[in-house]
């Protein structure tokens, strides 16, 4: 019964990685190796901001012990994840392609990446020993949920790098950029306000995901329309 747990954890976490690059049609450009290339940048990318946050940072975890909470230092932690967004531009420039090709692929690479790193262990220690529990179908949830984070992330910088973006969409893709390292931050300050329970929050996450992936793919199709005509 515990394998079972963990084999449908693990579905629910790859599979829909598996689709998205199956099924989005950039396994026809034979982009694998840039998935690879990508993940590998999320990867260096992560070690950089351990970095960061180890120099500029080195005692953050003594407030939490001691029950504090600065609300700067939390803001300022948060702008480090500004280094995604840098490695996200370096992901989209280093594969050719179509701008829908570039985006998905470095999506698909960035994401994949991360939830290796962050989901694997996770579910191999917990699910592997447990018969049932939410707390991991809620982290596999989770996944997918970041999967769509990343691609709309990808398209706003793919968006912002645009010489030719429409000016009328630049201050919604600059807005939506700026706030992107803050996104988890706004989304726990909401959920403490509203105390929110685990669930409700990652509804509140996975609708904020939506209507930022939304907007990125409308700011988009109005550019790639432009580009047609």
């Amino acid at each position: 019964m515990t394998l079972y747990h963990f084999g449908n954890c693990l579905a629910l976490v790859y599979v829909p990685y598996h689709m998205a690059y199956k099924f989005s049609g950039i396994s026809e450009y034979a982009s694998f190796s840039k998935c690879v290339y990508a993940g590998g940048l999320y990867i260096f990318t992560q070690l950089c901001k351990m970095l960061l946050l180890a120099t500029f940072f080195p005692d953050s975890d003594n407030s939490h012990e001691s029950g504090e909470y600065d609300v700067l230092l939390e803001i300022l932690k948060a702008t480090v994840d500004f280094a995604d967004l840098f490695g996200l531009y370096f992901a989209l420039n280093s594969i050719p392609g179509k701008g829908h090709a570039k985006i998905l692929t470095a999506a698909v690479g960035w994401a994949s990446a991360e939830v290796l790193v962050t989901r694997s262990v996770f579910l191999w220690v917990g699910a592997r020993g447990s018969e049932f529990s939410w707390r991991y179908v809620r982290a596999c949830a989770e996944a997918n949920v970041s999967l769509l984070q990343t691609a709309g992330c990808a398209t706003l910088v793919w968006l912002r790098a645009r010489s030719d973006l429409p000016p009328r969409l630049a201050p919604l893709v600059l807005s939506l950029l700026l706030l992107a390292p803050y996104r988890s931050l706004l989304e726990d300050a909401l959920a403490a306000a509203l105390s929110l329970s685990p669930w409700p929050l990652l509804a509140l996450r996975a609708v904020h995901a939506a209507v930022v992936a939304l907007a990125a793919l409308a700011a988009y199709a109005v550019l790639a329309q432009q580009i047609a005509v």
